[in-house]
């Protein structure tokens, strides 16, 4: 009689007990950061947000809110009342698989805005061009997010 009430008691906890049967894609993730509220905000106004939500894989170095706010005065303001700028500016931080942080490869790689970032890794620093990797493998389901202590900027068109 016992076991009877064990059993029925896990089977009551084990039925209460929440299960997240999904993992969170990238816009999830850096949210959960707490520190990225500016470029989520950026990439809402920019329409990106499906885009992180729903393709992939990607590796995103995802400006931290500090790393905004090093912007000159009236920067940000401009860049996101310009919406096309913004997106340029915002794939440029984007490019396409899943590359954790022990995986860069030092070089030049093509951003999903179309210009090459320029990748270096010395004994585990990583740079994105003359941005520092400050956190790295944050991982979601449709790839990973690597905060940066900048802002990097695409060479505008000639």
């Amino acid at each position: 009689m016992q076991r009877f009430f064990i059993l029925i008691a896990t089977a009551i906890t084990l039925t209460f007990i929440p299960f997240q049967i999904f993992a969170a894609d990238l816009i999830e993730t850096a949210s959960n950061s707490g520190t990225s509220k500016i470029f989520l905000a950026a990439v809402k106004t920019a329409g990106l947000t499906e885009t992180l939500k729903n393709s992939g894989p990607y590796t995103v170095f995802v400006p931290t809110d500090a790393a905004f706010e090093k912007l000159p005065a009236g920067a940000l303001e401009a860049l996101l009342k310009d919406k096309n700028r913004l997106a340029q500016v915002l794939t440029y931080h984007v490019i396409p698989g899943k590359v954790m942080i022990a995986e860069v490869k030092p070089g030049k790689v093509k951003t999903m805005q179309g210009n090459l970032l320029t990748l270096t890794s010395d004994n585990g620093k990583v740079t994105v061009n003359d941005a520092n990797v400050i956190q790295s493998d944050m991982t979601a389901d449709n790839g990973v997010i690597h905060e940066v202590d900048a802002l990097v900027l695409p060479k505008a068109p000639q």
